[in-house]
């Protein structure tokens, strides 16, 4: 029952919550100092000044994981050195209470000074890096915070190495290599790149973007530049108005490398240097900006709700990745496609590949891409010999169901609407609107607002099963027929991948289903003898022209002993598919064709 006390009570608790915790934090004052005195050592240095705090006591925190990249990586692995002082120098009480959590005895002290090294040694995208050629930064591998002051405003200054001139990031820049950040969010969401890097520049949206690029490669800086503007152009054509008001690439040209990470107004991409030259590698790369920069809409705004406000302690679950990540896969090669730089053939083809590569996956009958979503954190970055028979991409089948589920939309608005709609539709009312994430029952109910159908059937077969499509049911709407090259050949099913190893063929995966499976061979077996026959660096010669049906001997070494083994030899049941056009489509196939690939 309603009292007036009650609300009495509730203004006197609020009034001690807002002194407890909103009041200090609004009166302390955050300072960040990096700096690489001697870069060669791979050791970054870093001091923490919080001013205001006066509490007894303050946690420090390293997190164990980075946004975008799901898994727990433990950050504090690399943290050497921890030292904490009052503001005049006197040594602090400190000790480690967990394995990512400094704790200083600060006694109320009016300012507290934690200074520690972090060892950068691991070039990706996810980690930092420095060497004598330059630094990289990844916030989380990096900064600690004062837990309760992950809300507090505070400014990072950045001390290069002497003869480093040129820093580049999505902080706010006030001048002398000094930033500002609003909150640890976005200090932890702001890599940057520290030297003598090469700095590009191009508008698109009316907005400025850098383009920083580290390290050699054949790229041709005009070119590139109108071709990443042309890639961005398409992703603001299709969500609209850009988030942000400056955009920066951080680009890592190495002798090997590929992959990126999403940011909040940036992003790091790493590509090989010599990738430009060709065809192939110089759309994929530009398949990269666009799933990158696609990122600015989709999880770095619209997301899921366990993807924000972060837990750096620990692992965030969502069954929901196939989204975030795969249906901007879908987008990726389809925007680099609508932009121009990649044919339709070669983007059909790239589309006709991704249903291969899922559909030969042994592990697509065995995982559903929801459960790949939540089981990333375990299983994604943890690939080991069975990866291919147990689990299944969120990123490319996430893909496939984009199509899926464009074409079905598209088919059943007779073309007028499609899942672009659907994500304009999400990012306007879950980030623009209401400003929270959206789970699994709200992202199915758009679908259905825009396909105009319950896709319950949808979900329960593709999402949250492993029921294979029928594709031809769903691209017949474009006018195209998905068609298996490998239906009618006989091709005996081996399903073992062998490497040599001091001149031993060492057995490293065995797929499953296949004759190898199913005759008992396993990983880490040395092949001795296929039939009698002496096992030579390529063993095709051994196993072709069996007919299907037979038994083959094969003679391996297994823990130091010689075993025999019979290898029933089976059919090949594996597709490569293509995607052919109807010779005589209809008028609304050709409209949901052309909408669907901006054609005509």
């Amino acid at each position: 029952m309603y009292h007036p006390r009650h609300s009495i009570l509730y203004l006197f608790l609020s009034f001690c919550f807002f002194f407890i915790t909103v009041l200090p934090a609004l009166a302390a004052d955050l300072r960040y100092t990096l700096s690489m005195p001697e870069p060669y050592t791979h050791y970054f240095e870093v001091e923490v000044e919080l001013s205001g705090a006066r509490l007894n006591y303050i946690d420090y925190k390293m997190p164990v994981w980075a946004p975008g990249s799901y898994l727990v990586r433990e950050f504090a692995k690399n943290v050497e050195g921890f030292s904490a002082t009052d503001k005049s120098g006197k040594a602090l009480r400190h000790e480690k209470i967990s394995k990512n959590t400094w704790r200083v005895y600060s006694n109320k002290a009016d300012a507290v000074r934690v200074h520690y090294k972090v060892y950068a040694f691991e070039m990706s995208v996810r980690t930092s890096f420095l060497d004598a050629s330059h630094g990289y930064v990844n916030g989380t591998s990096m900064f600690m915070y004062p837990e309760g002051y992950q809300k507090q405003q505070g400014t990072l200054v950045v001390q290069p190495y002497k003869d480093w001139k040129t820093v580049s990031t999505g902080l706010k820049s006030t001048g002398n290599f000094t930033y500002t950040f609003p909150d640890y969010d976005v200090l932890a969401d702001s890599p940057l790149e520290i030297g003598n890097h090469e700095v590009l520049r191009f508008e698109a949206g009316g907005v400025p973007h850098e383009v920083a690029m580290y390290g050699e490669g054949n790229y041709e800086p005009a070119r590139l530049l109108a071709d990443m503007k042309k890639v961005v152009e398409e992703c603001i054509s299709l969500m609209g108005k850009l988030p942000v008001d400056r955009y920066v690439f951080i680009v890592h040209n190495l002798h090997r490398g590929g992959g990126g990470l999403e940011h909040l107004n940036s992003t790091t991409l790493q590509t090989s240097r010599w990738n430009y030259g060709t065809e192939q590698g110089y759309t994929g790369f530009m398949a990269l900006v666009a799933h990158e920069y696609f990122h600015l809409w989709n999880v770095k705004r619209m997301r899921p709700a366990p993807l924000g406000p972060f837990d750096y302690d620990k692992e965030n679950y969502t069954r929901l990745l196939w989204v975030s990540e795969g249906i901007t896969s879908y987008y990726d090669d389809l925007l680099t496609q609508r932009a121009g730089l990649m044919s339709t053939q070669r983007y059909l083809d790239v589309v006709a590949g991704s249903i291969t590569s899922v559909e030969n996956m042994p592990g697509n009958q065995v995982q559903t891409v929801a459960e790949s979503s939540f089981d990333a954190w375990i299983k994604y970055y943890r690939r080991n010999e069975n990866t291919n028979n147990a689990e299944v991409s969120y990123y490319t089948k996430g893909g496939v169901l984009g199509q899926l589920l464009n074409m079905e939309i598209m088919k059943n608005t007779k073309g007028d609407k499609s899942l672009d709609d659907v994500m304009r539709y999400m990012y306007d009312r879950y980030y623009t609107k209401l400003n929270r994430g959206f789970t699994e029952q709200e992202f199915k109910e758009a679908l259905e607002r825009f396909a105009g159908r319950k896709l319950d059937d949808f979900f329960q077969n593709y999402v949250h099963g492993t029921k294979t499509p029928d594709y031809n049911q769903y691209f017949e709407a474009a006018g195209l027929r998905l068609v298996n090259q490998n239906e009618g050949v006989l091709n005996l099913n081996w399903g073992a991948g062998t490497a040599l190893e001091n001149g031993r063929t060492i057995v490293k995966t065995v797929a499953r289903s296949s004759s190898t499976y199913e005759g008992g061979l396993n990983v880490n077996d040395e092949l001795i003898a296929i039939d009698g026959y002496r096992v030579e660096s390529d063993i095709s010669p051994l196993i072709s022209g069996r007919a299907i049906g037979d038994q083959v001997p094969v003679t391996v070494v297994r823990d130091g002993k010689l075993l025999e083994l019979q290898i029933p030899i089976l059919a090949d049941k594996s597709v490569r598919y293509k995607f052919e056009r109807m010779e005589k489509p209809t008028a609304l196939q050709q409209k949901i064709y052309n909408k669907w690939l901006k054609q005509g």
